[in-house]
């Protein structure tokens, strides 16, 4: 339904500019989106216009029609229609297979479908947004408008939606994060390079403090690992091989050439391969917060969701056959568990299961599936199959998680991998005191700290918890009287591991209330003569409001209770 409506608008669009060319028009996860090269430029201003002539084309009940033609005759049609981008995508078709053009009204497109009976049966859609995407998303080739839509079945499913994306703007956490202070990307270092402020910083720490608790509590040991590499080493991972296009442009040192690393895993490798490794020592769990850097293409980076240079939540496991199962159902219980500590309770898993190109003895891959679908049951995860979607080195888990409003994240991933192991010619001997290859499982839980900080900023609309909250209390000094008090009782919090400021600003009371709660801080502490006089502070919640008068300790007492809930 949602792709009947791209070519709907396709089809309006023509209408209101006849010179309009067209690349493709597909569906979305949350609607459609179609690519123009269009001398006029689309702007909001022109959705209106093509929203009403898309409520003809539906009120007429164009049936859609589905035609099977040669190549020469959809080359002739599409030639005579100086359609230069259906002729391209038309060459991508592979001989023998069937093309198929779809007919509603004067419209026609080429198109596999499948699509609804007619036009009429479309009943609520909206377009959203127009932006620039260059031709099969090349920078080198011609930038095209590309305009953005939904639709649903009923109206009030497209209420629901419009009113989750006017919340998602609020959240938006490239603006709260200018607005807040966290983080910046300049272009003067250049795009997709993230620059973590003072209170972005701070709350990286407490993230990177915990997790490294949390691994140590789970039986891992941390590594850290050089940021290049020799030629060498990533062409024995396959990587110059088959991921050169996203590393960049490699240097040469001492006349060797260097690149700097897309992924931490080689290196890991590496260290297991210093040493005869026995069953004995088996599991091993090795964790690093690795910063990567990887090639991506300018029209897709998007504020901290989609970087250059990323700080990977990185493990890998190396097990025996008979280790792996329990190994899954840990990591596992431990993604879920972490996902929950920040605040995210709806968790779904896919299982990706074997490829029509894989890598790895099939005994291997019923082992690995098998003791991935086990470990989901077992932790009784609600998942779904997704057949012949794994790597083409191992099958793999991915754990989906949804927002404060809704929308769903893909973040954790466990992953085998039966190529590396085989490229590095891996071993550990066993107990039969033959050599054997041990089971490799790469493993993140949080993905990137910097995609992870952006979902986090939009859960929670910049408004942390306090265990996460950059500044926990701001001490607010009535007059200048009582600024070197503030600064005595500041001291006692820090002293306590809070993060405190004082607002020493010559502003008046209510305008320092008023910024601390646009700031988003959780407490703020009036200090008054009479607060002094009675060793009280007078306590403002950002979200209970006034809370009245209380003892220092005390006020100390609750801010522990409410940090350790997290932290236990």
């Amino acid at each position: 339904m949602r792709h009947s409506t791209a070519h709907v608008m396709a089809a309006a669009v023509r209408r209101l500019w006849p010179d309009a060319l067209f690349d493709i028009g597909p569906d979305t996860d949350e609607g459609f989106y179609y690519d123009f090269d269009l001398k006029h430029r689309l702007t909001a201003e022109d959705f209106p216009a093509i929203e009403a002539e898309m409520a003809k084309i539906v009120a007429e009940n164009q049936p859609f029609v589905r035609e099977e033609k040669t190549r020469a005759e959809v080359l002739d049609l599409m030639s005579k229609r100086g359609q230069k981008y259906k002729l391209e995508r038309l060459a991508d078709i592979p001989e023998g297979e069937t093309i198929s053009l779809y007919h509603s009204g004067d419209f026609t497109d080429l198109c596999r479908g499948p699509h609804v009976q007619s036009t009429g049966e479309i009943k609520a859609f909206k377009l959203t947004s127009v932006a620039g995407a260059y031709f099969r998303g090349d920078e080198k080739n011609q930038m095209m408008q590309r305009l953005y839509g939904t639709a649903f079945l009923s109206q009030a499913e497209l209420d629901a939606h419009l009113k989750m994306l006017e919340e998602a703007k609020l959240r938006d956490h490239r603006t709260l994060g200018r607005d807040l202070d966290l983080f910046s990307i300049q272009e003067s270092v250049g795009p997709g390079l993230v620059h973590w402020h003072p209170k972005g910083a701070r709350i990286r720490s407490i993230i990177e403090e915990f997790w490294r608790r949390e691994h140590y509590r789970a039986g891992y040991e941390m590594l850290y690992t050089p940021h290049i590499g020799r030629a060498g080493l990533w062409e024995t991972s396959g990587h110059l091989g088959f991921y050169s296009e996203n590393m960049y442009a490699p240097m040469d040192i001492d006349e060797q050439r260097y690149y700097i690393k897309p992924m931490n895993c080689p290196f890991h490798i590496q260290i297991y391969k210093t040493h005869k490794r026995s069953y004995r020592e088996l599991p091993l769990r090795w964790a690093e917060l690795g910063t990567v850097y990887r090639y991506e293409r300018a029209g897709v980076l998007h504020g901290l969701m989609r970087v250059r240079g990323f700080t990977q939540d990185d493990a890998h496991i190396y097990c025996t056959e008979e280790q792996v199962e329990s190994e899954v159902r840990d990591c596992v219980r431990f993604a879920i568990a972490m996902w929950r500590a920040f605040g995210f309770e709806d968790i779904v898993a896919y299982l990706a299961t074997r490829p029509e190109k894989a890598v790895g003895e099939p005994a291997r891959w019923e082992l690995a599936q098998r003791s991935l679908e086990a470990a989901l049951k077992a932790e009784g995860v609600a998942y779904e199959m997704d057949e012949g979607g794994g790597a083409f080195y191992g099958p793999k888990i991915d754990l989906k998680t949804r927002d404060a409003i809704g929308r769903q994240w893909q973040m954790s991933t466990i992953q085998f991998d039966f190529n590396e192991p085989e490229r590095f010619d891996m071993v550990y001997t066993g107990s039969d005191g033959h050599e054997h290859r041990p089971y490799m499982v790469h493993r993140a839980l949080l993905g990137s700290l910097e995609r992870f900080f952006g979902i986090l900023i939009e859960h929670y609309a910049g408004a942390f918890p306090l265990w996460l909250a950059p500044v926990q209390a701001c001490l607010i000094p009535v007059s200048d009287k009582q600024t070197a008090a503030a600064r005595e009782v500041a001291a006692k919090l820090r002293a306590q591991d809070f993060r405190v400021v004082v607002d020493e600003r010559a502003e008046k009371m209510g305008a320092k209330i008023r910024d601390a709660q646009m700031q988003k801080i959780p407490y703020m502490l009036v200090l008054g003569g009479r607060e002094i006089e009675n060793g009280t502070v007078s306590v403002r919640g950002r979200v209970a409001g006034d809370l009245g008068a209380m003892p220092l300790d005390a006020f100390i007492e609750k801010m522990d209770a409410e940090r350790q809930v997290a932290l236990k």
